[in-house]
């Protein structure tokens, strides 16, 4: 098992791969394929180790100008006590300011479900996918339930507020592309799905080389300073 400040953490993999071709830096949450894989993974919940991991290959990506595929499939990040400790919240801040300086192409792709800071610790894209059956939430809809009406029963009240599907967030701006999910879900047809998955990072790949580093960043700055942004009319 991965100690929470040092080591390796098996809920964050990656690595140096290939698309067409094309050397890149891939990484993402694994929450594993059965029980033992699932504890083993820690359900996809990585701890400080695994964040810092992430920036040393993002770092390296950077080095070597290879862009960077981050995948996004976790319920949060660890908050265990001993994340505490070794400083999880230090961790994906780092990584939040560190991934915006960055000069390589950043796509980040929301594969299952996004959920909190958990998620943004490799959030910080040019370009943000999400698969359509996919979810992405500052919180889960019964830890939001239960804040707010200390009542998690009203998951579902909770849920319809966050605005957590891919549809809900291409509209409020927070994505960049939806992708649509072979019949019965990319789960049930994880080739098809990969297939689908390859050709839209291909494409965002294309757009993002085709920028300059300065216009890459500027842009990149540009989309999360936007978000949360509302305008109030006044009262006739």
């Amino acid at each position: 098992m991965a100690i929470a400040g040092e080591g390796d953490d098996p809920a964050m993999i990656g690595g140096v791969g290939r698309i067409d071709g094309q050397p890149v830096v891939m990484l993402g949450q694994q929450k594993g394929r059965d029980t033992k894989d699932n504890v083993t993974r820690n359900f996809g919940m990585a701890r400080p180790c695994g964040y810092r991991k992430a920036m040393r290959l993002m770092n390296h990506a950077n080095r070597f100008g290879m862009p960077i595929l981050a995948f996004i499939d976790t319920p949060g990040a660890w908050s265990g006590l001993d994340a505490e400790e070794f400083g999880q919240g230090e961790a994906i801040a780092r990584n939040l300011r560190d991934m915006f300086s960055l000069d390589v192409p950043i796509i980040c792709t929301v594969i299952g479900e996004g959920g909190s800071g958990g998620a943004l610790g490799i959030g910080v894209g040019d370009r943000i996918l999400m698969f359509e059956h996919s979810i992405y939430s500052v919180a889960s809809p019964e830890a939001c339930a239960a804040i707010l009406w200390r009542d998690a029963q009203k998951s579902p009240q909770a849920a319809d507020a966050l605005k957590i599907t891919a549809k809900n967030l291409l509209e409020l701006g927070l994505i960049d592309q939806i992708l649509t999910e072979p019949l019965g879900g990319a789960h049930a047809h994880p080739l098809k799905a990969a297939e689908i998955l390859k050709t839209a990072l291909l494409e965002n790949l294309s757009k993002l080389q085709s920028l300059s580093i300065a216009e890459r960043k500027e842009l990149r700055y540009k989309k999360f300073r936007n978000m949360g942004v509302f305008m109030e009319l006044a009262q006739p």
